[in-house]
């Protein structure tokens, strides 16, 4: 059979990589699709393509998640709850950390909250693509796909725990304000820093699986340079731009101020939401360079 009858001419073609004819027997062309080299931009037009895609795995990330819990989607509850009681009875009631003003325990939940996206974020997103090996190897598609899903399936939990911080308000007191208006924007903030270091980190964890041990101290360092327990005043006002060159820490201010009516300061916000958006960049960037590897390697 000719080869020409075996190959359709209407089969997708990755947008990815150059594609060069080669003449074949009988005058039959073979179409070759090559990896390109080098550094290479995001193809946004081949990731609206996958869409659906990025769907179905984030929908199966969350059912995986809860499949075969005896609480379910009250884990998303639990985990923010718990740590805010330990953090009150340790930082609040005996080291008394200041509050500005404000019930400890609402304060630190507030807190807590962003971080807890974040910090959930990347270490799903950090394994993800090791954990979709059998994917990743057998079939082509965007493979940023695979961490975009895993990030963006901690959004439910994260919904679902601000909604009971906006019930702690009315408990404790707390009126709602105008600044919840802006809490779109410091979301989006924590999502491009966490979508970042994600993905950055899953491209490295494809290579060096010791990445895996790494980050879950990663992780606890960066809490705690991060003024998730105190406030950062407590930080002298000479060091504070050092402070807010960690964009989480900017955000989480950003977010106490949103929620609990306090005024916003703007230059952390913007120097935070500065740097997520290198981070970001930096992390597509380096994943885009080595991702032609990743069925080689995984």
């Amino acid at each position: 059979m000719p080869l020409s009858d075996t190959i359709s001419t209407e089969a997708p073609v990755p947008s990815k990589g150059s594609v060069r004819p080669v003449t074949a027997a009988a005058g039959d062309v073979l179409t070759v699709i090559e990896p390109p080299r080098g550094w290479r931009a995001l193809d946004f037009r081949e990731l609206w393509q996958y869409r659906e895609l990025l769907w179905v795995l984030t929908e199966r990330d969350i059912k995986v998640r809860y499949k075969q819990t005896a609480l379910g989607f009250a884990w998303a509850i639990i985990q923010p709850v718990m740590l805010m009681v330990v953090f009150s009875i340790f930082f609040g009631h005996l080291a008394k950390m200041p509050a500005d003003g404000l019930p400890y325990p609402i304060f630190v939940y507030a807190g807590l909250l962003p971080w807890t996206f974040f910090a959930n974020a990347i270490t799903s997103s950090a394994g993800s693509l090791v954990g979709s090996a059998n994917l990743v190897s057998k079939v082509y598609f965007p493979r940023l796909v695979v961490p975009l899903s895993a990030a963006g399936s901690g959004l439910v939990d994260f919904a679902i725990a601000v909604v009971i911080l906006l019930a702690m308000m009315l408990w404790y007191g707390v009126g709602w304000s105008v600044n919840l208006l802006l809490a779109p924007l410091l979301v989006a903030g924590t999502v491009f820093i966490a979508l970042g270091v994600g993905i950055g980190l899953s491209a490295l964890t494809v290579a060096y699986r010791d990445f895996r041990y790494v980050i879950p101290f990663l992780v606890q360092l960066w809490m705690f340079a991060t003024p998730v327990v105190y406030p950062a005043r407590l930080v002298p006002e000479g060091w504070r731009w050092l402070l807010f060159l960690n964009p989480m820490a900017g955000f989480i201010e950003g977010f106490r101020s949103a929620f609990l009516g306090r005024p916003f300061d703007w230059l952390a916000i913007m120097l935070s939401l500065a740097v997520a958006v290198l981070v970001f960049a930096a992390g597509i960037a380096y994943f885009e360079k080595v991702e032609r590897r990743f069925a080689d390697i995984i």
